[in-house]
């Protein structure tokens, strides 16, 4: 479980600095049209517009929203948005993963390589970085719905990989294949969860100093508030206190 809580922070902050509801709703609304436009309309039958819904739920997204970003996809309306992965290295030589979905490559491209740069990092080719990270599905439920017992013993007969239990939590991940019949297996037992959606988490993190560190959460800030970035990730660890400073 090297780089969890780190990993939580990072994913946590994400939603913290998406604080302009507009600007998540634009974000949660693209990726929802994109899983529907890229398999079925039908979120039982399609994991990833599933996961894109649940994401939506979660953040109070009007269901007339979600309504209307699934038929934008059934009547080809809207712009082809592409999807891709940009890996770089951020303050300390972090390894960075940028998500994005873009109607224009050229200048998404443009704009996430200046944020590197300004950050005394720099962009580099796929793959650069990507193998130091496990791309999983990750399924997370509130702590009351069961016990760390019950849920353990539920997630791993319906193929989970590992869960980790805390007193707020529970976290459930599992490989990519397993990712759509185990969310369901469980939202069957436990309900909807909380966060359902595929992630790269680090395999290892790399320690940084706080001068370092207040560098690249200022580069993963400046990456999530692009409107083409649905969500990054990196492989460090910083001190309790410039996380906190950095998220008051």
């Amino acid at each position: 479980m090297a780089g969890h809580s780190q990993f939580k922070n990072i994913m946590h902050r994400k939603g913290r600095q998406d604080a302009a509801k507009s600007k998540l709703f634009g974000k949660l609304a693209r990726e929802i049209t994109v899983a529907a436009k890229l398999g079925l309309p039908d979120p039982t039958m399609n994991p990833r517009l599933r996961a894109a819904i649940i994401a939506a739920r979660a953040e109070n997204m009007p269901k007339d929203n979600i309504d209307r970003a699934i038929k934008k996809a059934q009547g080809g309306e809207g712009e082809n948005y592409e999807q891709i992965r940009y890996e770089g290295y951020g303050p300390g030589g972090v390894a960075v993963i940028v998500e994005v979905l873009t109607d224009n490559r050229n200048r998404t491209a443009g704009e996430v390589r200046a944020s590197f740069t300004k950050s005394g990092g720099n962009l580099a080719e796929t793959g650069a970085v990507s193998f130091m990270f496990d791309h999983i599905g990750v399924i997370e439920y509130d702590a009351k719905v069961a016990s760390p017992e019950a849920m353990f013993e539920a997630a791993l007969e319906a193929g989970a990989d590992d869960v980790v239990s805390s007193a707020d939590t529970h976290e459930i991940y599992a490989a990519q294949d397993h990712f759509g019949s185990l969310t369901k297996a469980l939202e069957a037992k436990f309900g909807e969860p909380r966060k359902a959606s595929l992630v790269w988490r680090p395999q290892s993190t790399v320690t940084i100093d706080d001068e370092q560190g207040e560098k690249l959460l200022k580069l993963i800030e400046s990456l999530n508030e692009h409107d083409d970035v649905q969500n990054v990730y990196a492989n460090f660890e910083v001190s309790d206190a410039l996380m906190q400073k950095m998220s008051a």
